[in-house]
């Protein structure tokens, strides 16, 4: 029996403090983490095979996480990759934006830890 394949975090954050903590914690759940520091950095990567899930920031720089998302959902490969947006927006419009353009979950910063791998293992249907 052959061993099934390490899933894949992508985490679109520019707060390098959160990047650190996100890809500890992401990493110590036995995930494989890509970074993108930005908005220009995560639409380049928009153009390889997609990861098992995305944690979308939305104020980044040069193109924000709602722009991020709508290009997302217009990909064939990419219209179904579970996104949570993780994000320090507080306002209702903000997460009623986000879900009306194809987010999966929207947690605010500051976020449970815990309660974010929860969320991941749903969205990704993996056991704790």
């Amino acid at each position: 029996m052959t061993a099934s394949p390490q899933r894949s975090v992508l985490v679109v954050e520019d707060d390098l403090h959160i990047v650190y903590l996100l890809g500890h914690l992401i990493e110590k759940e036995g995930f494989a983490v890509e970074r993108a520091p930005d908005g220009r950095t995560a639409n380049e990567r928009l153009e390889r095979p997609p990861p098992d899930l995305v944690l979308l920031d939305v104020m980044l720089p040069y193109t924000d996480g709602f722009e991020l998302l709508t290009r997302m959902r217009s990909l064939p490969d990419w219209k179904d990759v579970p996104v949570i947006v993780l994000t320090s927006r507080t306002h209702e419009e903000d997460a009623v934006r986000a879900l009306a353009l194809g987010a999966d979950d929207y947690l605010t910063k500051p976020f449970s830890p815990a309660e974010l791998v929860a969320r991941i293992r749903r969205r990704l249907r993996v056991a704790a």
